[in-house]
């Protein structure tokens, strides 16, 4: 049999290779971006077995499937085991928290849809919940239903202003922002930025101040972040990844 080649080899073979090329270099500016460095080089050294282990360790954890999700996470760890008990607990039991739950791991798998419909299931079984009704709130402010979220968010927030350390009300401001009520949001994120120095929280806020052509207080917040980082521990570091990484193409603006 006579095979086509392509650059010398069969041609089935070349678009196989050019494929995994491809995945890697992906993999590569990925993590870069990602500030990965060890991984880089991993990468740039050792193709595609680094680029297979790469994807599964860190950047489908990350959310990197899932552009909605980078910089956003709910506390918790998610595996196959702990989704089967939930799973039987709900069968036997129907508790609220364990859909609630089973929520949390959706949510951080990158599974939106999963999530809303176990958040609501919580909801319906206990409707004066706070966890429930915040993080339904995040959850369809991911899947980009702001208008939806903003009443959950905000009757936690009237409740508790600092409810999960702050993370509701950055939702809340997120949702107020996502709808156009940007003086609204930024009275929001300042007020977090008052007890708290999160990334999530001050690069939206410097975003917000860019869009307003305030760009000396979205100069501030950039800076300021930028200074941290050198300060921060790794796993700090490597949530923040993502709002770094912006904070560093703003600055680049301003």
């Amino acid at each position: 049999m006579i095979w086509d080649s392509f650059f010398g080899y069969p041609y089935g073979y070349s678009i196989v290779a050019l494929v995994l090329f491809a995945f890697q270099i992906w993999m590569f500016i990925d993590a870069v971006r990602r500030e990965e460095y060890l991984w880089a080089i991993f990468l740039f050294f050792f193709g595609t077995i680094s680029a297979v282990l790469y994807f599964f360790l860190v950047y489908r954890p990350a959310g990197g499937g899932f552009p909605s999700m980078r910089g956003f996470e709910l506390p918790g760890a998610a595996d196959r085991r702990r989704i089967k008990k939930l799973q039987d607990e709900i069968y036997h039991l129907d508790r609220a928290h364990s859909h609630l739950e089973l929520g949390d791991i959706y949510f951080n798998q990158g599974k939106l849809d999963k999530a809303e419909v176990s958040y609501r299931a919580a909801l319906e079984r206990d409707s004066e919940d706070l966890d429930i009704k915040a993080h339904l709130g995040q959850c369809l402010l991911r899947r980009g239903n702001a208008k939806e979220a903003l009443p959950l968010l905000d009757a936690v927030i009237a409740q508790d202003p600092k409810h999960d350390y702050g993370y509701t009300q950055m939702a809340l401001a997120e949702s107020l922002a996502a709808l156009g009520k940007t003086d609204a949001a930024l009275e929001r994120f300042r007020g977090i930025l008052k007890f708290h120095s999160y990334s999530r929280a001050r690069m939206q806020c410097a975003e917000l101040y860019f869009k307003l052509g305030r760009k000396d207080e979205a100069r501030k917040l950039v800076e300021e972040l930028l200074a941290d980082v050198p300060h921060m521990p790794p796993f700090q570091r490597k949530r923040d990844s993502e709002w770094i990484r912006k904070a560093r193409h703003l600055q680049s603006k301003l």
